[in-house]
């Protein structure tokens, strides 16, 4: 039991240091707002964040 459990919090803590989660959490958000638009795949959504970081660019130094 206490291997299962410390499986499921190195899982956990990978899924949200490699960003894994936050796509699913995305397209939770996503399919409860917009029920009949289609889900972005991963790729999609990695340009789609990618271009909002590079737009917010006040709190940056460079």
């Amino acid at each position: 039991m206490r291997l299962r459990r410390w499986a499921r919090a190195v899982r956990w803590y990978l899924r949200e240091l490699t960003g894994e989660a936050e796509y699913d959490r995305y397209c939770g958000r996503h399919r409860l707002h917009h029920p009949l638009a289609p889900v972005p795949t991963r790729r999609e959504y990695q340009v789609l964040r990618a271009t909002q970081q590079e737009s917010r660019t006040a709190g940056r130094c460079c």
